[in-house]
């Protein structure tokens, strides 16, 4: 073997694994009918805050957009995942979808029309974010099903891969056709995306949207309860929840941008549009190369690791008045939470049966949700009695203390690993092409 044929597979290794989208075709179909509704949905989103601030001129009414959201977010989100668990996630998904479609293509044509208010755009902004929670959990059951082994740990990655993209592109994109076109033609598009999404459900195999019934259950494990319970009978699984919260309650930096933009950087607007797209840059870049991750079988090591190497990325933009030097702390920090979400990931889907699946899913998706909501508060309230740049460091650093007594103890969580020995939740490649 050459030098160069040698460089070559080395560096194969460490690029995204790609084998997901070439050998099952209907991940595949699925991945790109998700990516491409993804960006719609964040097309949507810029387009509806510039909207409220537009017909109101009211920060607290912006500000309350978050509420809206959050509130349907948290109710939705556990009654999708009993639904998940009780009948056919596939026809559950397209339903979603279809309500989905049907109320932005009605408020985009509200828009254009020109009689939208702020009280209708939070009526549709509540609906959107409850029909979406509602999806959230079967779409994340998918994966486990269509692929096994490494090949699970590389699909995630993918899919962040592509949620990291809509993030980074959405915004910018949509920035322009607002500013040309104006905030009605986000909507139609963001409406339009969606049949990029059914298609990529259609494209599933209808064997992989039945839950698998597991006989040893029984009636304790029904309702959400049974996923508290399995969840808190089985540590590996509460070791990544903890490990996640530590990182979000501690060290989320997003309420401390304007403050330590304004304490630093003197507060330009151009400055502080630079801090949260170096996240995106980050999560881009280790999706990109994220071969050696996903390969990894040792996932609660990477878990803890990454949570860890999180909240030293978060300390070094709160130490840094370079600008420079503290961009790089956040991509630092946005590379390490895209292997945290991968590895989470990995532990939660191969460590649940099936018949839990949603409702599992519908958790993960609360602590998701819920703990960065949380950490801003944390954030704006040490901030609010320090400095910005006190709270982002002292958060960072407790958040790197903490990942290592996680890893302490827990040691089911640092000893796992992802192969044959785990639960199977996969069906077979043959299953899965046809």
């Amino acid at each position: 073997m050459s030098p160069s044929t040698g460089s070559g597979r080395r560096l194969r290794e460490h690029l995204v694994d790609i084998r997901p989208l070439r050998e099952i075709p209907a991940f595949r179909a699925f991945w790109i009918g998700t990516t491409i509704s993804s960006f719609g949905s964040q097309l949507s989103a810029f387009a509806l805050l510039y909207y409220v601030w537009e017909l109101s001129h009211s920060a607290a009414l912006v500000g309350l957009t978050g509420v809206v959201r959050a509130v349907p977010l948290a109710v939705c989100g556990l009654l999708g995942g009993t639904l998940a668990d009780r009948m056919n996630r596939r026809t559950l998904l397209l339903a979603m979808r279809l309500a989905q479609m049907a109320s932005a293509a009605t408020l985009a044509v509200l828009v254009i029309v020109g009689v939208g208010n702020v009280p209708l755009v939070y009526v549709f902004m509540g609906v959107g974010a409850g029909l979406a929670s509602i999806s959230v959990p079967s779409s994340q059951t998918f994966a486990p099903r269509l692929l096994d082994g490494e090949r699970l740990s590389a699909g995630l990655a993918l899919m962040r891969l592509s949620s990291q993209f809509a993030m980074l592109a959405g915004p910018f994109v949509a920035g322009i056709l607002v500013d040309s076109l104006g905030v009605g033609i986000c909507l139609a598009v963001d409406a339009v995306t969606f049949i990029a999404a059914l298609w990529g459900i259609v494209s599933l195999p209808k064997a992989v949207g039945e839950p698998q019934r597991d006989a040893a259950a029984g009636k304790s494990e029904r309702g959400i309860l049974g996923a508290v319970r399995h969840l808190v009978r089985t540590p590996v699984l509460l070791g990544a929840f903890v490990a996640d919260l530590n990182a979000t309650l501690l060290a989320i930096p997003t309420a401390l941008f304007p403050v330590i933009n304004a304490e630093r950087f003197g507060g330009s607007p151009v400055t502080l549009g630079f801090m949260l797209p170096a996240i995106g840059l980050g999560g881009i870049l280790a999706g990109v190369f994220s071969g050696r991750i996903t390969r990894q079988r040792r996932q609660g090591v990477v878990m803890v690791a990454c949570c860890a190497i999180w909240g030293a990325g978060i300390a070094l933009f709160g130490l840094s008045g370079w600008l420079p030097l503290a961009l790089l702390g956040l991509v630092i920090a946005g590379a390490a939470d895209t292997g945290t979400v991968v590895s989470r990931g990995t532990i939660v889907q191969r460590s649940t049966p099936d018949a839990l699946r949603g409702r599992m899913n519908s958790l993960d998706f609360l602590v998701g949700a819920g703990g960065p909501s949380l950490g801003d508060l944390r954030a704006g309230m040490v901030a609010s009695a320090t400095s910005g740049a006190v709270a982002a460091v002292s958060g960072g650093l407790a958040c790197v203390v903490g990942a290592g007594v996680i890893a302490a103890a827990i040691p089911s969580l640092r000893s796992w690993r992802g192969d044959a020995a785990e639960r199977k939740t996969a069906v077979s490649p043959s299953t899965v092409d046809g």
